[in-house]
């Protein structure tokens, strides 16, 4: 199936029913007065988070959606019908913004999670309710209201515990198949990653955690370059930020540039997501001497001081087994310390609201810039055509 994290749809709710004119017609009962029912509220839209659904590919062919209308109401007080409810199934892990106003509704990230993105209209009122001691036979009565209507921008985020980041071939792919069951496709060529991959690291019988690979970075992503920071969004909801870097570059480049330039990409992209704590993790340590390696390690310590620092070999598993362990170490301190510290649960839920404002900002502007795009090809096409 293909791998879909973004789409645009729109919603529509249902109308509210009318109210009914009407007056009670018996024999032997005259001047009965008024017994017109209210109508039916309009239904809503309301999102549905699956734990079965692991894509957005669905709303790219389906991209409108509507709930019922409710029905009129009718004599002797009867109520319309409410309008169904329109419910739409989306993968855990979707975030849903209004593309309109830039305002984030909701964050779907439990299972069975509910959130209603377009309220259903007010239902009409019949004449019986105008009924008054001065007005013993009203005539009036009012429409149902018409339903909220959207166009949303739907993200699928990954739900992982820690995420990797380098540039292409700098062995992220490598190292998820090397320490979880992942199968990412490993080849020797830049972008061989076209699509986020997730896998879960067992270190123990009841310890793990998941680790999500994402399209590798280069500089100038944050303007396009590459495959551009799109797919960055999956790396905001982790806790971990392994950065990879190759030790021994196939292009001669200097590693410790490379990692200051993947970093710049990562602040430009969300300066919120950059407080994540960031390890840095020298990969292909294999392809050097001991010499080699000291000074690789003393030069990024140097660059990075104070920064986590790892050195692991995907193909022989030197260091592997430190760095997991260290990342489920700090894991389990990290869950220990939100539970127990009010404090650092509120900072921690306002760092990830922050990412969360970043990524949809840089969303919405990605879905302009393609708008505006699309508009200038229409016009360059209709002057060729002229």
């Amino acid at each position: 199936m293909q791998f879909i994290d973004q789409a645009t749809v729109y919603v529509r709710a249902g109308k509210g029913g009318g109210g009914a004119l009407s007056f009670r017609r018996e024999k032997y009962i005259p001047r009965g007065g008024p017994d017109g029912g209210d109508g039916g509220a309009g239904g809503d839209v309301v999102l549905v988070a699956d734990e079965a659904l692991n894509t957005l590919i669905d709303f790219r062919y389906q991209p409108r959606y509507q709930a019922g209308n409710g029905e009129p109401g009718s004599g002797r007080n009867r109520t319309g019908a409410r309008g169904e409810d329109r419910l739409i199934k989306v993968p855990l892990g979707t975030t849903v913004t209004d593309a309109s106003f830039g305002e984030v509704l909701g964050d779907l990230s439990g299972a069975g999670q509910r959130l209603r993105v377009a309220r259903g209209g007010r239902c009409g009122l019949g004449n019986a309710r105008f009924k008054s001691s001065v007005n013993r036979a009203p005539r009036r009565t009012t429409p149902g209201e018409a339903g909220e209507e959207r166009e949303l921008v739907l993200q699928l985020r990954l739900l992982a515990d820690v995420g990797l980041l380098g540039l292409p071939n700098a062995g992220k792919s490598t190292l998820l198949a090397r320490t979880s069951a992942a199968q990412p496709k490993i080849a020797d060529y830049p972008f061989t990653t076209l699509k986020p991959s997730l896998g879960v690291v067992r270190v123990a019988a009841d310890a793990s955690f998941v680790m999500a690979d994402v399209p590798g970075l280069i500089a100038g992503a944050a303007q396009g370059a590459g495959l551009g920071i799109q797919f960055l969004r999956h790396l905001s909801r982790t806790r971990i930020l392994l950065h990879l870097i190759d030790a021994a570059p196939a292009d001669g480049s200097d590693p410790v540039a490379n990692a200051i330039a993947i970093e710049a990409e990562v602040a430009a992209y969300s300066r919120a997501l950059a407080e994540r704590p960031i390890w840095l993790v020298l990969t292909k340590i294999d392809l050097l001497d001991a010499v080699q390696l000291k000074n690789m390690l003393s030069a990024m310590g140097a660059a990075f001081a104070g920064r986590r620092l790892y050195a692991v070999s995907a193909f022989s598993g030197a260091g592997l087994e430190p760095l997991t362990g260290a990342v489920m170490a700090a894991l389990s301190e990290w869950s220990a310390l939100v539970a127990s510290d009010p404090a650092v649960r509120a900072k921690e839920e306002a760092l990830a609201q922050r990412i969360l404002q970043d990524a949809t900002a840089s969303a919405l502007a990605e879905r302009r810039s393609r708008s505006s795009e699309a508009t200038e090809d229409d016009a360059l096409e209709w002057i060729v055509k002229a």
